[in-house]
């Protein structure tokens, strides 16, 4: 998919509607990718990378589609996990930190095991 093919606006609207079904794990990854492809020094085939993979994800058509439980949003995990094996010299200590940010004001602290 190409650049046109994402927007932000999208993007920003489907994570604000589905965040909760879609889960913690799937939005973080997500932002995490948002993230990256905002710096710039992350180059064009990154970013190209990127924006396939959040245009996947804003996509109406899914492999799977979102509305059904437990399985819906597991393609577009799938689709981020593989963008940012690919990418992973650019998520950063600073995009990290963003996402992570960004996750815990919709989600809350992640709570560990160890914490309990």
């Amino acid at each position: 998919m190409s650049r046109q093919s994402f927007s932000d606006s999208q993007f920003w609207d489907k994570l604000h509607r589905y965040a909760r079904k879609a889960g913690r794990e799937v939005v973080e990854r997500a932002l995490c990718l948002y993230y990256a492809a905002r710096r710039p020094e992350t180059p064009t085939w990154a970013k190209t990378t990127i924006f396939g993979a959040l245009a996947y994800f804003i996509s109406p058509i899914d492999a799977i589609p979102d509305l059904l439980p437990f399985i819906g949003f597991s393609d577009d995990l799938t689709v981020m996990a593989a963008a940012l094996a690919l990418v992973s010299l650019y998520i950063n200590d600073e995009v990290k930190r963003r996402a992570r940010a960004t996750t815990e004001k919709w989600f809350g602290p992640e709570i560990i095991e160890a914490d309990r």
